[in-house]
């Protein structure tokens, strides 16, 4: 299912794993300091968005829906 998400990084708590990177590309990169960042807000398939932000290890991404309520973690 395709939706749109508000999607936030913890840039305190990412320790740069980039497995979001490896899951989601379209959605996420690593930045200079080697940190997740979020790309262009656009439409993304939920179920590989919340995979990616499963797989964070330290829990870094912030996922939202339309109404503002928080999805994950």
């Amino acid at each position: 299912m395709t939706c749109k998400m508000k999607v936030m990084i913890d840039g305190e708590l990412c320790v740069g794993v980039g497995n979001c990177v490896a899951i989601a590309p379209a959605v996420f990169k690593l930045d200079d300091e080697n940190k997740a960042a979020v790309l262009a807000h656009r439409s993304v398939d939920e179920e590989i968005l919340m995979e990616a932000a499963e797989s964070c290890p330290v829990n870094a991404i912030i996922v939202e829906d339309d109404d503002g309520n928080q999805l994950y973690p």
